[in-house]
């Protein structure tokens, strides 16, 4: 996923403010779940949200208004009613590493309950397969 630094995402010296990493992190895995055919929307009307419980950033080097950066999304890990990405972001023409870091969101009912992975969540994202692989390595 894309994105340019705007100046309302910058402190005053066109750096971009720290904390604005997490709501790129937020944006990026919004866009990964929906190119896996998952809206947030219908996953909340299914009953299904999610709470981070963790998150880390390691700042590598400062992007600055105007930029274009590219964050990748990977998911790195899931449990029975959590799952993991992992994000880099680097400027988009150097490739230069800004900031690396992850995020571990825990799947809740909407009444705040912990709530375990669907079939079908776990299916769009593929970690059925991944599931297996897994078993079978600890076999």
């Amino acid at each position: 996923m894309n994105i340019r630094v705007y100046y309302e995402d910058t402190d005053c010296g066109g750096v971009v403010y720290y904390a604005n990493y997490l709501k790129y992190f937020e944006r990026a895995r919004t866009h990964y779940l929906e190119e896996r055919g998952l809206s947030v929307t219908d996953l909340l009307k299914e009953g299904l949200e999610f709470r981070v419980t963790h998150a880390e950033v390691r700042y590598r080097s400062a992007a600055t208004y105007g930029e274009s950066l590219n964050i990748d999304t990977t998911l790195s890990a899931h449990r029975r009613v959590s799952i993991t990405f992992s994000h880099k972001i680097r400027e988009l023409t150097s490739h230069r590493l800004i900031v690396e870091g992850s995020a571990t969101l825990v799947t809740v009912d909407p009444h705040g309950k912990v709530k375990r992975l669907t079939p079908s969540f776990l299916e769009a994202l593929a970690i059925s397969d991944l599931r297996s692989q897994i078993s079978n390595e600890e076999s």
